[in-house]
């Protein structure tokens, strides 16, 4: 077991490191790769879509983190980054279909999500169990004591680790601009994170909803599900665009199929 310095603080300080990060490595990949990508999703939508988004997501963070941390022990408000993901999504797509909006929009938030997670997460390790956020008992080497004596899984380091392995895999597929991580890169964001927290909920002791699953795997269910259809959706757009692209109208509106 490894005893691990905490202090309360820790989550703030990480979470500041972790968001202005992340607004920094937005910028970043945006020069580098995401330009276009960009600029396209900005052609459809106004400043009523990060309303949407930024009501959606304060929605969702403290609506499923206070829905979890009301039926511990001693119940509390809380507010949850799942949550805040799931509340996002939720008022952007009204707005989409509102507007008439086709195709992602995320893909700027992309980086600065997934940084965000790994910096953050580092921030509920160090502030220890007072965050709420730590995992169950465990007699593995690699166990952690977050300053109640119990030797326990590191989940948080566990979802960080996690994140970055996806970081990582996204921006090599940009730097070979693949058009998953260009086109869908959000979407693929949402499985990843749904699938690999779904796991890690397993590791913490937070009160059940249904059966042996919380209000996080319920969550990361609908993240996964999200993700996967939409997905789906755009590879069908895409291949549409294809097709559309390869049949050139002539005179007779006919398909041009030689040319002299």
């Amino acid at each position: 077991m490894h005893r691990i310095p905490t202090a309360p603080w820790a989550h703030i300080l990480f979470d500041l490191i972790a968001w202005s990060s992340g607004v920094g490595f937005s910028v970043v990949l945006y020069r580098w790769r995401l330009s276009g990508a960009a600029q396209a999703a900005a052609a459809k939508i106004d400043g009523t879509y990060f309303a949407a988004l930024a009501v959606g997501a304060a929605t969702g963070a403290w609506a499923a983190g206070s829905l979890n941390s009301l039926h511990e022990r001693a119940p509390a408000l809380s507010h949850s980054v799942a949550g805040a993901l799931v509340g996002a999504i939720v008022g952007v797509e009204i707005y989409k279909a509102l507007r008439g909006v086709k195709g992602s929009t995320g893909g700027v938030f992309v980086g600065s999500f997934s940084l965000g997670v790994v910096i953050g997460r580092l921030g509920c390790f160090f502030a220890g169990v007072a965050d709420d956020t730590y995992g169950v008992p465990t007699r593995l080497p690699w166990g952690v004591d977050l300053g109640d004596g119990v030797s326990r899984h590191p989940v948080q380091l566990y979802e960080s680790a996690s994140m970055a392995a996806f970081l990582a895999v996204y921006l090599l597929a940009l730097k070979h601009r693949q058009t998953w991580a260009l086109r869908r890169g959000f979407y693929v964001m949402c499985i990843w994170y749904g699938m690999q927290r779904f796991l890690w909920e397993f590791l913490k002791p937070y009160p059940r909803l249904i059966g042996p699953f919380n209000v996080f795997h319920v969550l990361c269910l609908g993240l996964v599900a999200y993700g996967w259809i939409y997905c789906l959706a755009d590879r069908r757009r895409e291949r549409g665009e294809e097709i559309g692209a390869l049949s050139v109208s002539g005179p007779d509106h006919e398909p041009l199929r030689s040319l002299p």
